[in-house]
């Protein structure tokens, strides 16, 4: 995908969800920073009506910390931009939506990421357990099914540049 398609999809799926009552009812949102062709959610950022956390890689678990922009952040071991360890904590009891980054979802809700299972084992602690968790993909990478493992857990909706999907 160039990029001018890449920015303008990301725009398109950044667009749809700030219409979205999961976004617009959510106080603190748990996001990602764009990794290789991952849809970009920065536009998003600047809406300081919103509570901003982002994840640091700490052994096999994602630990979230607040961000704003204009916060210095740091390249990570897989050379992702990460918040630094002493920016403010977020609590599991804190958060009301987690954008998860995906490489591919499909209609029964589950995603394909990277491959280091932190979302996976995120998702399977019972803090987090109950989350709104929101893929966010390009149309082209909406599948009719994934291949799953017993540990991964499904997303409870899936936003592209085109639609909301809510799993059932």
């Amino acid at each position: 995908m160039s990029a001018k398609e890449w920015r303008e999809k990301s725009d398109r799926i950044c667009t749809l969800l700030q219409a979205s009552t999961l976004f617009t009812q959510a106080k603190t949102i748990l996001a990602y920073f764009s990794f290789r062709q991952e849809p970009d959610l920065s536009p998003l950022l600047c809406n300081h009506q919103y509570r901003w956390g982002f994840p640091r890689c700490i052994g096999q678990s994602l630990h979230w910390h607040s961000w704003q922009p204009g916060q210095s952040l740091q390249i990570n071991s897989y050379g992702i931009q990460e918040p630094y360890s002493h920016a403010p904590t977020i609590n599991p009891d804190e958060v009301d939506l987690i954008l998860v980054p995906s490489v591919a979802c499909d209609q029964q809700g589950y995603r394909l990421g990277y491959g280091g299972g932190y979302y996976d084992r995120l998702l399977s602690s019972p803090e987090w357990e109950n989350k709104p968790t929101v893929g966010i993909i390009f149309d082209s990478a909406y599948l009719s099914k994934l291949p799953t493992q017993p540990w991964d857990k499904p997303l409870q909706a899936v936003f592209t540049e085109t639609r909301l999907v809510e799993i059932a």
